[in-house]
């Protein structure tokens, strides 16, 4: 079943897979894998949720970690860690399938970095070879001499945000425009990938009102492009920003805006991309940011 048909009608779509793996009646179910495709993680997390919740049937997804399916479904079904792209696909079938006999089989499951799944928050009791004490102070003796050891107790890392204050004066704010909707010149000049990007664009909107589809397009893969390409503004609004500029709504429009495609792009790249685009903005005196997605 197609993840935008599940996403467009989850309830139907549940229930007719589930009527399909049920009358075939196997022995356990693969979801996926869904690498790092957003409604495909979230399509399969929820299938391999119902099976076992509704069948009792086991089941086993594969996911990218950034993945929104896996933060959705890694309590509630076991999804092996993927690469973000298919460029994984052997390894990760390898690891489901292999995972999902055990399961099958009745037989235990090991910890998640020996299995190859997403933790899942379950800790097991076991005997150590050695003693608490003395991995602890293995692992000291490593960190002081600067060679590589891993935690046994990692502590999750949860970025803080802090809201900024809101903007004094807007009739005099200079507001600038970031799109992840993937809005470029016409052609791409910039090759901006349609998915998973690792790169940005930075371009001029002096002298512009409005964006014109023989002018722009976007490169955003995953999503009907049809109406954005046939009105840009759509997913960049250069035209209703600049009626406010006239008539006195905001202080003006910053000559650039920014654009790069959020379908797949890692938390990594976007950080980055992040950085590079608020040194511009701070050094140039913008006030305000306006983000816009698909």
């Amino acid at each position: 079943c197609g993840d935008s048909y599940f996403n467009e009608r989850p309830e139907a779509a549940a229930q007719e897979i589930l009527a399909l793996i049920k009358a075939f009646e196997p022995h356990f179910v693969i979801a996926g894998p869904a690498f790092n495709a957003g409604r495909y993680g979230m399509a399969c997390g929820e299938i391999a949720a119902a099976v076992q919740e509704n069948l009792r049937i086991p089941a086993v997804g594969g996911m990218y970690k950034e993945n929104p399916g896996a933060e959705q479904y890694r309590q509630k079904v076991y999804i092996i860690a993927t690469k973000s792209s298919a460029a994984g696909m052997k390894e990760a079938v390898s690891l489901m399938a292999a995972l999902a006999l055990k399961l099958a089989r009745g037989e235990t499951i090991g910890a998640s970095k020996e299995e190859g799944y997403l933790p899942n928050g379950v800790r097991v009791n076991f005997f150590a070879c050695k003693r608490g004490s003395q991995r602890a102070v293995e692992m000291l003796m490593r960190k002081l001499k600067g060679e590589s050891y891993a935690t046994e107790y990692p502590m999750p890392i949860f970025d803080r945000v802090q809201a900024p204050p809101p903007v004094a004066e807007i009739k005099k704010a200079k507001i600038a425009l970031i799109t992840t909707g993937g809005i470029v010149p016409k052609g791409n000049p910039d090759h901006i990938e349609s998915s998973s990007a690792t790169k940005y664009g930075k371009y001029p909107l002096n002298n512009i009102d409005d964006l014109f589809s023989a002018d722009y397009e976007t490169a955003h893969g995953g999503y009907d492009p049809v109406y954005v390409n046939a009105d840009p503004d759509r997913a960049l609004p250069v035209d209703i920003l600049r009626e406010y500029a006239q008539a006195g709504k905001i202080g003006g429009l910053y000559p650039y805006f920014y654009s790069t495609v959020g379908n797949g792009t890692s938390v990594g790249n976007a950080k980055v991309f992040a950085e590079n685009m608020a040194r511009d903005l701070r050094a140039d005196a913008v006030d305000a940011v306006i983000l816009t997605s698909t």
